[in-house]
């Protein structure tokens, strides 16, 4: 992993996308899918990752970033949709003594708060379910929901009709006339086994975890499902209040504790550090021998009239901290490993073991990460390892105790598994990746799936079974084929499962997206599709959404792109200059691009949808461009820096370019003005030391209103 001081903003901004769509990924997995891939520990690794190229160059942050997002937004569910009146955050996570330390220094600092003044903190341990939001109206139980992307969740009202745990009517006089309590569904490890157990006598499915299980047992359309569950609830906050019981965090969770809610046993109010993490350290040592799940602790200023100073940031209160137990380990035997190979071509190594529990969970794989990893674990089959986990389904190694044995060692494959083309790694880099591209059925499904995606073509109806389907009925070879399904609705017709209405809904939003690629839509309108988008849904390396929308604002079409990118390759000077000059590319993608024109298959997946010089594709969108407004800024350069709060880089990058200005991510003699968010600091400076005027966020936003 390169060091983030010494990266390139190329890098690092491409980085920061596969970053986004990694973590997008696994988000969706475990809170719409409940059904993880990664373990904690590996998840929270990217989320620091993340953070740590945000903090490095905060004029890079995504509009799809990470820390922007909570949980994750409800696609397809039987449930209906639910808006919350207060948004469900989540927490900022801390993983040791120092950055603990670090964000009460930071509250005191952000309250001003004198040296001995002290700052009561509250501590419960941090139940490892679904949050849940109980609205309250008069007393009376109205309506349920899951957090789903903190905005919007779902309606899970009649299920939780059947959890002991919430009452259906609060009989208490003095409760609020309306009062959302939050908490988390959850399952306790002795109904999870038992259920686990039920499951597997009638070849039903079994989870993963008891997190998966409440998750799943909640979000059920049918109410009689989750009453044949053993779910329990726990209360730890509280949402929309039109009064609230008390003034401190601690009296509040009392008060809904007398109103008959279950809360931690573990909630108490300490005054320094030390009683945090003795108090942390004591919940850690108990942590086996409890009924339930735990992943660590919980802290909370205790004042609310401090919390509300105090605020929130992007996705998160700053009056609150997740501290993370370490991972679990367990020993057991490495019996294989298989050779996945991703959208990308990239062949990922997967240990398979002999099934161990760890923390109450049955692990039967491990990931190896790459080449490499194997190499320096000195893994083989038939090795004893010691595996770690927190939560999750698949752990890592943490030690190889066979290591000395005499056995043959692992021989990482120079083919692909899947299409024997050959793999290969690139200088510099450490992943094995298949070159077959198109050709390879791996990488051509989820291509595929990655060229319907939400920020490529955003066809709906288009999800990986449907995708997975049609491959396997040979309707789809490449993404052209897609445009082509129109000729085959009586076949789709006739596939189980499928409806006219279905059908016509795919078809309908198939022909809208082609309609619109070979329109003259050029500019980033709500709901449409331009010629960047269909750049970025190839799938090519290091061309992301953003390098995608700068490559055709320069070379406008998708014909002088390739022109370009086929003679930079041949070594022709000036199309190696027409990329270098355009901000944020580098070699690595004047490199890929180059890779990508040199392959047959590639280049005819291209001439389907785009064309060539002697024949029209099936879209060959029009010309890129940008519309510009009059503004105060055009013609300008215009720096951004710190940390924006009312909109993302990626959005006040865009406003600059359609109000004519350009955006750039350095201060210089040429930098005409620099907005400065919250955080800025060299940047800043140097403008001020070369007399470039500097706005603050607000009058770039009162600038923008007035030329909108």
């Amino acid at each position: 992993m390169n060091d983030v001081s010494t990266m390139s903003e190329a890098d690092a901004a491409n980085e920061l996308m596969r970053l986004a769509r990694q973590i997008a990924r696994h988000d969706r997995l475990y809170h719409a899918e409940d059904s993880p891939e990664i373990s904690d520990p590996e998840y929270d690794a990217l989320v620091r990752r993340n953070r740590a190229l945000e903090d490095a160059f905060p004029h890079l942050i995504r509009e799809d970033s990470p820390s922007r997002k909570v949980g994750h937004e409800i696609a397809a569910s039987p449930l209906s949709k639910v808006t919350h009146e207060v948004r469900m955050m989540s927490l900022d996570n801390g993983f040791n003594r120092e950055e603990v330390e670090d964000w009460v220094a930071r509250v005191r600092r952000f309250l001003s708060l004198a040296e001995d003044e002290t700052v009561a903190i509250t501590a419960e341990d941090k139940i490892d379910g679904l949050s849940c939001s109980l609205r309250y109206e008069q007393g009376k139980l109205v309506r349920a929901a899951t957090r789903g992307d903190g905005q919007v969740g779902e309606d899970v009202t009649a299920n939780v009709a059947h959890i002991a745990d919430i009452p259906q009517q609060i009989d208490d006089p003095d409760t609020p006339e309306i009062f959302e309590v939050r908490g988390e569904v959850y399952m306790s490890k002795q109904d999870f086994a038992a259920l686990n157990a039920a499951q597997q006598s009638v070849d039903g499915k079994l989870f993963a975890n008891p997190r998966n299980a409440a998750a799943g047992s909640l979000r059920q359309k049918d109410a009689k499902v989750t009453a044949s569950r053993p779910l329990r609830f726990w209360a730890y906050g509280w949402g929309a209040a039109s009064e609230v019981p008390g003034t401190a965090q601690h009296d509040v969770m009392r008060s809904i504790e007398r109103w008959g809610f279950p809360v931690s046993p573990f909630l108490t109010v300490t005054d320094s550090v030390d009683a945090m993490i003795a108090h942390y350290e004591e919940i850690g040592r108990q942590r086996p021998d409890l009924g339930y799940e735990i992943d660590g602790v919980v802290y909370k200023v205790n004042r609310l009239d401090w919390q509300q100073r105090l605020g929130f940031v992007a996705k998160a209160p700053r009056w609150a901290l997740a501290h993370k137990f370490p991972a679990e380990r367990a020993e057991t035997t490495l019996e294989a490993i298989d050779i996945q190979v991703g959208r990308t071509g990239k062949l990922t190594p997967v240990g398979r073991l002999a099934p161990v529990l760890v923390g109450g969970v049955t692990v039967t794989n491990v990931t190896l990460h790459n080449r490499d990893e194997i190499e320096r674990l000195g893994v083989r089959p038939g090795d004893r390892i010691v595996i770690q986990r927190a939560g999750d389904v698949i752990p890592q190694v943490v030690e190889n105790l066979t290591r000395e044995v005499e056995r043959d060692p692992f021989v990482f494959p120079d083919a692909c598994p899947e299409c024997d083309s050959e793999a290969v790694a690139e200088e510099g880099e450490v992943d094995v990746r298949c070159t077959g591209g198109l050709v390879c059925p791996a990488q051509r499904t989820q291509r595929l799936e990655h060229f319907v995606s939400r920020k490529a073509l955003d066809i709906e109806g288009f999800g990986s079974k449907t995708i997975a389907q049609f491959f396997e009925m040979g309707w789809l070879e490449s993404p052209a084929d897609i445009f082509l399904l129109k000729h085959r609705r009586d076949e789709i017709l006739a596939l189980d499962g499928w409806q006219e209405k279905s059908v016509d809904n795919l078809l309908e939003a198939v022909d809208t997206r082609l309609s619109q690629l070979r329109g003259k839509e050029t500019v980033d309108t709500q709901g449409v599709v331009r010629a960047d988008r269909l750049l970025f849904g190839l799938g090519i390396r290091h061309v992301g959404e953003v390098t995608s929308r700068d490559l055709l604002k320069n070379f406008q079409t998708m014909h002088a792109l390739r022109d370009a990118a086929e003679r930079a390759r041949a070594g022709e000077q000036d199309a190696i200059e027409a990329f270098v000059s355009i901000d944020g590319i580098g070699t690595a993608v004047i490199e890929a691009l180059g890779d990508f024109f040199h392959e047959p298959h590639n280049v005819k997946v291209w001439e389907q949808l785009v064309g060539s010089a002697d024949k029209d594709g099936l879209l060959d969108p029009p010309a890129f461009t940008v519309e510009t407004l009059e503004s105060e800024v055009a013609g300008k350069t215009v720096v951004f820096t710190g940390k924006l709060e009312t909109m993302s880089r990626d959005e006040a990058k865009a406003q600059a370019e359609r109000l004519g200005a350009k955006a750039s991510g350095s201060v210089s003699a040429k930098t005409d003005i620099l907005v400065a968010g919250p955080g800025a600091g060299s940047k800043l400076k140097k403008a001020q030391e070369l007399g470039i005027t500097i706005w603050q966020e607000s009058d770039w936003a009162r600038m923008v209103a007035d030329a909108t």
